[in-house]
């Protein structure tokens, strides 16, 4: 019986998308293309999600590989990416309709030593039982030990959880650890009709 429901954080609760962000400057599609690959998809972010490596020391590698005209917006990239948070649509009701109902929340994500600025202005902060972040534990998803912490640290079991994320890999961790898993694609609808496939009380389908 599902009685836990473990959530990721970017795209899962709140939007995590390079488009969003980037439309907040001046940039040309080219120049997009060359933030999105050389902030967002750098060996750096990854660091900084492991909490290894942190915003200052990021730039210190990220910056100088950029053109002159982009360092300043990539700095503003990193320093503050999650501005405009922004909530999965639908996924509030169904947080709520699970407190309602019961089950306890829990958040894992991969995320750097920012989640502690922002995620109090997360709405979905409100509702968890429990968090787990890759930086403060230094593992990442879909490492087994980062499931198996999270387990230990909330008295979980793992027949008992379902583990929500955008990632497969990360989802097919959870299922390795003995979990349940979905992967979300940014359809509460769906999301809600897979959860009631495993049981989970859920009053409203589409």
């Amino acid at each position: 019986m599902i009685k836990n429901i473990i959530f990721d954080l970017g795209n899962v609760l709140i939007r995590f998308d390079p488009e969003l962000f980037l439309s907040r400057y001046p940039v040309s599609e080219k120049e997009k293309e060359i933030l999105r690959n050389r902030v967002f998809r750098t060996v750096e972010w990854a660091m900084m999600d492991r909490g290894v490596l942190d915003e200052v020391q990021a730039k210190k590698h990220i910056l100088p590989e950029l053109p002159d005209r982009l360092q300043s917006i990539a700095c503003d990239l990193i320093d503050r990416w999650e501005e405009p948070l922004v909530p999965v649509d639908g996924m509030m009701d169904l947080l709520r309709e699970l407190k309602k109902n019961q089950y306890k929340l829990y958040l894992l994500s991969n995320a750097g030593l920012r989640y502690h600025t922002y995620w109090k202005n997360v709405e979905a902060s409100q509702l968890m039982d429990g968090t787990m972040i890759s930086a403060d534990v230094k593992l990442l998803k879909p490492d087994p030990q980062i499931y198996k912490l999270l387990l230990k640290e909330f008295a979980l079991k793992p027949e008992e959880c379902v583990f929500i994320d955008d990632t497969p890999i990360n989802v097919e961790g959870a299922v390795y650890m003995h979990m349940e898993g979905i992967v979300f694609n940014l359809d509460v609808n769906e999301l809600r009709q897979k959860l009631s496939a495993l049981g989970v009380k859920i009053s409203h389908l589409e």
